[in-house]
């Protein structure tokens, strides 16, 4: 249903429950004009309304829903390209499904990362079109199955290339790759070519060149992304993990490694953060898409004379 349109009253003043429009700052602006509304009362209208439009009727406008437990931000889309995922640890079965419920009625599809085993049963069994990774701890739910296929890849369009320095940082990679795919955004992925044997990086250069961005993950002493960016031009997000021995400290020594690199084109996200490295390259990626998207579309002067 259509929210009522705005009214006011014949002194001016605007309706308690009105949404802002110009008729009505029209209709107010002409009884100023005619002397008929003061200015003082005018103005506190005008304040009125706008309040209003920020507060009360936020929701109606698209911004947020309210349910209990959370706050869910539907209008993160409009915004920032994509919507809100769902950081599941610590939250408890039945809120995520609530929060899953508002964004599918909002026409979005919706990532989960961080999600206990237990948990992704549970909601598996609310909803009819999921992807469950239990290795990246991830899941993909969706109105329909078709949008939770994976992206085709083509390396001569835009995608993100996902490297790992040992077998190790599987799980990381894997988190990268969900959200990858949750964000529409094809990739590469390429395993195991750490600098203990550098031959191994060597050859897969070549395909790593056509990628429009980089995740890079790695555990132990965190060489591997510098090295990477020191073959290539594009941005390479590097990904700590808390894979090493002792002195490894949880990820601290490659953090700290990665975190003084020479390599300009170095960018570095917190340990084991797969998604936030893959959301970055994905951004880049979605970027270059639409743009590609835009340029073959038909512009108006095309059919100009025709």
């Amino acid at each position: 249903m259509n929210p009522p349109a705005p009214q006011s009253s014949s002194d001016g003043n605007v309706a308690p429950n009105a949404r802002p429009d110009s008729g009505v700052l029209l209709d107010l602006l002409a009884s100023v004009a005619k002397g008929t509304v003061g200015v003082e009362q005018a103005a506190g209208s005008v304040a009125s309304m706008i309040s209003i439009a920020s507060g009360e009727n936020l929701a109606a406008l698209g911004g947020v829903a309210e349910i209990p437990g959370a706050t869910v931000d539907l209008g993160r889309r409009d915004r920032c390209g994509f919507g809100e995922v769902i950081y599941g640890e610590g939250k408890s079965t039945d809120l995520m499904i609530r929060i899953v419920e508002t964004q599918l009625e909002a026409g979005q599809t919706c990532l989960i990362t961080r999600i206990d085993p237990t948990s992704a049963a549970q909601l598996r069994r609310h909803f009819p079109n999921t992807h469950h990774n239990p290795h990246a701890r991830t899941l993909r739910i969706a109105s329909e199955i078709d949008l939770l296929a994976t992206p085709v890849l083509d390396d001569s369009c835009p995608h993100v290339a996902v490297v790992t320095a040992g077998s190790t940082d599987a799980a990381v990679a894997e988190e990268a790759v969900e959200t990858l795919t949750w964000m529409g955004v094809p990739h590469l992925r390429v395993e195991d070519v750490g600098v203990a044997g550098p031959q191994r990086l060597l050859a897969a250069v070549p395909a790593l060149r056509k990628a429009s961005a980089i995740v890079v993950i790695a555990g132990m002493e965190g060489a591997l992304p510098p090295t990477v960016a020191g073959h290539v031009s594009v941005p390479v997000f590097a990904v700590p993990t808390s894979m090493g021995y002792g002195a490894n400290f949880g990820g601290l020594t490659p953090l700290m490694g990665m975190l003084t690199a020479c390599a300009p084109n170095v960018a570095v996200v917190n340990i084991d953060a797969g998604f936030k490295g893959a959301y970055l390259g994905g951004l880049i990626a979605a970027q270059l898409i639409d743009a590609e998207n835009r340029a073959k579309q038909p512009s108006a002067n095309q059919y100009e004379g025709v």
